[in-house]
Formats: C-alpha cells, structure tokens, sequence
C-alpha cells in the first residue's frame, strides 16, 4: 500500500519547503513538489512539518534488570511519542551489556516488541567496574554500534589507552561519561553559588574537563574515534573544538536539560533537576548553546534516565541523578531556544535526526528516495500541558511535569509504519 503526504512544509538537507512525499514498503519512493499517485491513500499533512525521524545517540531503558524504571516497551514507546525512529541504549543495565547474550536479549525485544528502532552500546570494561576489558569482538559481532562505560567513568589511563586501543581494532567509537571521581566526590550539583546557597557537596566543573582532557590525548595516540557524552561546560567545548582543529576525530552531544536550565533549577531543592554532569551556570548553558549553533557540538542526545517515584521522592542527597527526556526533547528546544531566536529550527531538526545518524555511521535518514520511511510530523503552532497522566515512560522524573510545552509530535512514521499518533 502506498501512501503519499501532501500539502506539509518538509525538512530537506537544511531546508524546510513545501514538498510532497510517497511512501511504500516501508520506504520512500519519491519526494517532489507535486506527486500524482492515484492508488496511494493520501495523508493531508496541511499545517503540519515533516522531519526525517529523530534519532537519540545516549538513553538508559533499563532493560534487562530494572524494569520497574522503565523496559524496552515504555521506553520505546515514549521515543516514539516524542519522535525518535532510532535510539541507542547504554550498557549500565542488570546485567551489564558487556557479553554477546545481552546484546542479542535487548535487539531481540526490541525487534519483536520496540516501537522504534534501538541500537545497543556495549560496555568497556566487564561490569563497568573499569577493571578489566569487555568481550569487544563478539559483541561487535552481534551487531554493537559502540562501546561505553556511561555511568561510569575508567580512572584508570593505562586501561583506558588499553580500551581505545582495543576498540579500534573493531573500528568501534568509544564513548566516555566525563567524570574523575576524585575531584566529584560525593557532589550533588554543580560546585557554586546554589551549592553554597543550599549546603550541598558540590562536583566542579573541573571533574569532567579533566576527562575530557586525558581522553582527548588517549584517542590521539590511539587514533580513536571520540564521542563526549552529555558535554556541559564552556571549557569542555573549547577542548574538544581545539581537538577538531587538530584533525582528531572528535565529536561531543548536548542534552535539552543543559541547554535550557541552569544549576538555580536546583534551588527548590528538586530532584528531578538532580542529574550527572549537574545543572551548570548561565555563563556554561550560553556557552553550549551557542557552540551548538556554531557546530563545535555535533549534536542533541537526551540522556534518557527513568527512575521510579519512590526513588526520586527522596532527600535530594539520597535521590539518584538522571531525568526523562524522550517526549519532551523538541518541544522544550523548540519552544526555549528556536522560539526565543537562540537556534533555527532547521538546526534544531538537523541535531535532533539527520546529524546524530551520520556520528555512529546510522542508516541514512534523509527524507530521500530510496531511504527508510523515518519521519516526524509536527505541529508547531499546537501546546500542550506536561503531565504525569500523559507521559508513555514508566517514570515521571522530569523538570518539566506541569508545564506548558509548545509544538506537538503529531505522528510518528518508523519504516513506513506509524508508532504514535496523537
């Protein structure tokens, strides 16, 4: 059955124009400015904005282990309500993913269950114990994408020269959670003002910058391919950008939350602004923003974290760090950043789906002829009020329940077949 999208303003490679779009078997048959196909059911997409398929690089669905936070069901329903046709899970789950009979577990519910398309990230080190290096090869074998402690940090050089090493024999990126543990301690949030203002142990921004550092060496004698996970400092940026001009092969994401609210999130003393690396200072989220417009960041990840209720509604000391992000990725960029004229929306989309495909070597997924029927369509003039009643995730941890977000993801469209429609 084909089906042809008519009379929608559509992305393509940066430009957003009012094209036409047919679809069949799952992939796209033709984009013009004018289609004539009788037999195809007509989708009138008048109002609306055609995206190629969000695609997310960083998200925890807890599954195996922890499923009481969320499983590969909910979490990849919730991509799909939010938009996203491909997302790529990390390994810190029970058991780790660091041995091929986890990988093909996690690929093999998702194929069967999954509303989008979910690529595994295997661990480094056995556990994430940062010890001892994972099974690499035959988890590349089973089809990782990656490789990464993310929760965890190695602090140990010599084994992460071993790692990087290891995974470029396998021409696996290696993808790092920026953290030395001396110098982050027991922190809570950002080490400044708000920290002093609430008594809180705080993580400077030194913890991750450090990392950075040391790594950004490490893959230059390795010759690795880098990613910076959930980058969070202007210090940070300008050590990976001044690695890019080097000519290493580098790149870094940023997450919604640390574009949008600064550490003063946390002076209410509320978890769900408690996430790892914290909230920074207004001076940082500038900084990222416009690095993010510049290009020295490559592109949007949401750092997906569910946890249960009974485990955020604790003191702020005990709660764990992390936040949900799936469902309000776009519209809480698009409303704090492209409405606000710090980003345009032909960069938000690029960051948000045909830019994070290309770092991992993802299929294609420009709105093209011949490529897979990956599309978001969005309605940008619609608002909606956030709430715990109407979130698709297991878990309910985000700053923004009870707000009013604009714009709206209509309908979701992975492989040709429709995984949400509001």
């Amino acid at each position: 059955m084909k089906t042809l999208i008519k009379n929608a303003q559509v992305y393509l490679k940066g430009e957003i124009k009012p094209m036409e779009i047919l679809i069949e078997g799952g992939f796209i048959l033709e984009v013009a400015p004018k289609i004539d196909c009788t037999e195809a059911e007509t989708l009138d997409a008048s109002g609306l904005h055609v995206f190629p398929g969000f695609v997310d690089l960083h998200c925890h669905l807890r599954d195996p282990g922890q499923t009481y936070k969320e499983d590969i069901i909910t979490g990849t329903k919730a991509a799909a309500k939010g938009g996203f046709t491909s997302v790529c899970t990390m390994p810190n789950t029970e058991p780790v993913v660091d041995n091929i009979a986890t990988v093909e577990y996690i690929q093999r519910r998702a194929k069967d269950l999954g509303f989008c398309r979910v690529y595994v990230i295997g661990a480094m080190t056995k556990k994430l114990e940062g010890l001892e290096l994972s099974e690499m090869a035959t988890m590349k074998d089973g089809g990782i994408i990656a490789v990464s402690d993310d929760g965890n940090c190695v602090q140990n050089a010599r084994l992460m020269q071993s790692c990087m090493k290891y995974a470029s024999n396998f021409h696996l990126p290696v993808i790092i959670h920026p953290e030395d543990y001396n110098l982050a301690g027991k922190g809570q949030i950002h080490a400044g003002k708000v920290a002093s203002q609430l008594g809180l142990s705080g993580i400077p921004a030194l913890a991750e910058e450090i990392i950075i550092a040391r790594d950004i060496m490490l893959a230059h004698s390795t010759k690795t391919r880098l990613h910076v996970a959930h980058i969070s400092t202007a210090r940070s940026i300008e050590l990976v950008r001044l690695a890019k001009k080097e000519g290493l092969d580098i790149s870094c994401e940023v997450t919604p939350h640390h574009l949008t609210m600064t550490e003063d999130a946390c002076l209410t003393f509320d978890t769900s602004a408690k996430m790892k690396p914290p909230l920074r200072p207004e001076k940082d989220r500038h900084a990222l923003v416009k690095a993010l417009r510049d290009g020295h960041i490559n592109c949007v990840a949401t750092d997906h974290a569910p946890h249960a209720d009974f485990e955020k509604e604790r003191e702020f000391d005990h709660a764990p760090f992390g936040v949900i992000g799936f469902e309000t990725a776009f519209p809480v960029l698009y409303d704090q950043l492209v409405q606000k004229s710090e980003l345009t929306l032909e960069r938000l989309v690029e960051v948000m789906s045909t830019a994070p495909a290309k770092l991992l070597n993802l299929p294609d997924n420009e709105i093209a002829k011949g490529n897979p029927a990956d599309l978001v369509l969005v309605d940008l003039q619609a608002q909606s009020n956030f709430s715990a009643e109407n979130i698709a995730s297991k878990s309910k941890n985000s700053p923004w329940l009870g707000k009013t977000l604009r714009s709206r993801i209509v309908k979701t469209i992975c492989g040709g077949r429709v995984t949400w429609e509001a």
